[in-house]
């Protein structure tokens, strides 16, 4: 039985979700934590206010300049991260954000050139790339031009900060749109496994009932016609029909295994998530070499690593868990075999389990053998399967 993967969505549910809009009003408090920390560049703006060296008219002026500035950025900042404001309405705010960052500075003082900062992070965040790579160090300029009108060195301080952090922040947008692009690629691709699967499934289900209840609606009418007149060859034809209809059960059985049978990979990659999910720190193989392993055996090792994941998850209490799959040259021929470590208790220890006992029957009708033992620091068990015809080894002539 697969691992519930609730815990794992649930996890990724309480992500901060970047590139999209917050869902509620708790994750807009998060992704406004996220902002807040890049007001630190504010202090010395507001210790200039504080401190009395203006006239009231200009401290008025100041602080009603100060939160207009910081309004226009949380809300353009905070918008981006969702849905971003149109690109008129983006070129006027940051136009206007450049424009307080001169005057303030100009009119107030030096403390206030670290408004370039924030006008550097707005630029490399909503601008588009080719804009904000012009963008940026003009911003730069102008605060080297604003420094050296207002008679300060800390302008020179800062070059560095603003043309750096705006290029940078240019790169985390990058990142973003590269994040949101991805996850729009694989639900494509999921979507269109999906349809595939379902076209595959139609044509299957089609190429085997198709002729088979076509002969048994045409023998089910001979059986009618014939059945006044010539019971015995009606019989005959009844029995046809019985006939068709096993040999159609059988083969729709057939198909319905192979749909369910499972597949390493795939298993391989459910442990990891299984095994994250459930706070153990799992070494799983990416993809394995399964080239001319029977489907038979690779179903069967597919059940083993279910079962031994599901194991470590439920009963062992295990912080660490090693998957391990090799091809190995026997005297009986090739085989494919899948080790499962951990350092957990093992279980109750009352000896193997329902699942166990399931999981060696299953294994033998594929030939292959299962081990399940504990070890100096855990539990390990060990599932071995036929992985192809090899020559035989030591043969002699």
């Amino acid at each position: 039985m697969r691992e519930d993967p609730a815990p794992e969505e649930a996890r990724v549910q309480r992500l901060i979700r970047i590139g999209e809009p917050p869902r509620n009003r708790a994750e807009a408090w998060r992704k406004l934590v996220w902002i807040l920390p890049w007001l630190v560049f504010l202090s010395s703006p507001l210790n200039d206010l504080v401190s009395g060296h203006h006239t009231a008219a200009a401290t008025a002026a100041g602080w009603a300049g100060l939160l207009f500035f910081v309004g226009t950025y949380l809300a353009v900042v905070f918008r981006n991260m969702g849905r971003p404001f149109a690109g008129r309405i983006v070129v006027v705010l940051v136009a206007g954000l450049t424009a307080l960052a001169i005057i303030l500075p100009l009119t107030l003082g030096a403390p206030w050139l670290g408004l370039f900062v924030y006008v550097s992070v707005v630029c490399g965040v909503t601008l588009p790339l080719r804009i904000a790579y012009w963008a940026i160090p003009l911003n730069t300029v102008a605060l080297i031009l604003v420094g050296i009108r207002a008679g300060e060195e800390t302008a020179w301080s800062l070059f560095l900060l603003v043309l750096l952090l705006g290029f940078s922040m240019t790169g985390v947008k990058q990142l973003v749109r590269t994040t949101v692009e991805l996850r729009k690629a694989r639900a494509t691709v999921a979507q269109l496994a999906a349809n595939e699967e379902r076209l595959r499934l139609a044509r299957d289900l089609h190429d085997l009932l198709g002729h088979s209840l076509s002969l048994i609606t045409l023998k089910s009418e001979l059986a009618g016609r014939m059945l006044p007149d010539h019971p015995d060859k009606a019989a005959q034809q009844v029995a046809d029909i019985e006939q068709v209809s096993r040999q159609a059960l059988v083969d729709v059985r057939e198909a319905v295994t192979g749909y369910r049978r499972p597949r390493l990979s795939a298993e391989l990659a459910g442990a990891q998530v299984a095994l994250t999910a459930a706070g153990v720190t799992a070494d799983v193989p990416d993809e394995p070499d399964l080239a001319h392993v029977p489907e038979e055996s690779e179903s069967a090792l597919a059940w083993a690593l279910r079962e031994a994941v599901t194991n470590v998850v439920r009963h062992s209490g295990a912080g660490r868990c090693t998957v391990e799959v090799l091809k190995r040259q026997t005297l009986d021929g090739q085989v494919l075999e899948l080790s499962v470590e951990d350092n957990g208790s093992g279980g109750s220890g009352k000896g193997p389990g329902n699942g166990l006992t399931g999981l060696t029957e299953r294994l033998e009708k594929a030939g292959g053998t299962l081990e399940a033992s504990r070890t100096k620091h855990g539990f390990r068990l060990v599932a071995r399967v036929p992985a192809g015809t090899s020559p035989a080894v030591g043969s002699g002539a």
